[in-house]
């Protein structure tokens, strides 16, 4: 396993390495000691498991507030995805800035976004499952989202009219985050 930042501090790529014979393959998805060398959060409290049966369909941008704020990390198990996270850390040099990977189910990679980030992603195939571990225990009261389509972010979508939630619909923008974040 081959673990790389990537694009922001904190975040980071996880390259798995399957072992492969006549029968399949075998692949280690999480070492905690190789995490533990890396500096990295290694506590997971809970896993989480998403199946989407369209393409087109965007789930975010979600984040919970402290002290309930989340590590996750996250790998596609089939399909494809876009997944999507942006820095609302306060006092960042990144803030505000956003960036993606897409994660395939056949490329074997994982992704490790740290606390202070809001998270999303856009299913890029028919059907995908996504499969992330979270460090803290979600609570409804913390969980907050950024619009997905929020101009000040101008993320880059490839679906100009994704499938979303009537709650992701409504989430905040990032001019919103920033009020509440000088109440918090």
């Amino acid at each position: 396993m081959s673990i790389e930042q990537y694009l922001f501090e904190g975040v980071y790529v996880i390259d798995h390495e399957p072992k492969r014979d006549d029968r399949g393959f075998f692949m280690r998805t999480y070492d905690n000691t190789t995490f533990q060398a890396k500096g990295l959060p290694c506590h997971w409290v809970q896993e989480n498991h998403a199946k989407s049966i369209h393409a087109g369909i965007l789930r975010g941008l979600h984040f919970q507030l402290p002290p309930y704020a989340e590590t996750k990390l996250v790998r596609c198990l089939s399909g494809m995805i876009l997944d999507v996270f942006v820095d609302i850390r306060k006092g960042s040099k990144s803030f505000g800035r956003w960036g993606s990977i897409e994660l395939c189910g056949d490329t074997y990679r994982s992704i490790l976004i740290p606390k202070g980030f809001a998270h999303g992603y856009l299913t890029l195939s028919q059907e995908s499952e996504v499969l992330y571990k979270v460090d803290n225990y979600y609570n409804p009261t913390f969980e907050k989202g950024i619009i997905w389509n929020d101009i000040d972010l101008a993320i880059t979508w490839p679906c100009q009219n994704p499938v979303v939630s009537v709650k992701d619909g409504n989430n905040m923008k990032l001019s919103e985050y920033c009020e509440l974040l000088e109440h918090i």
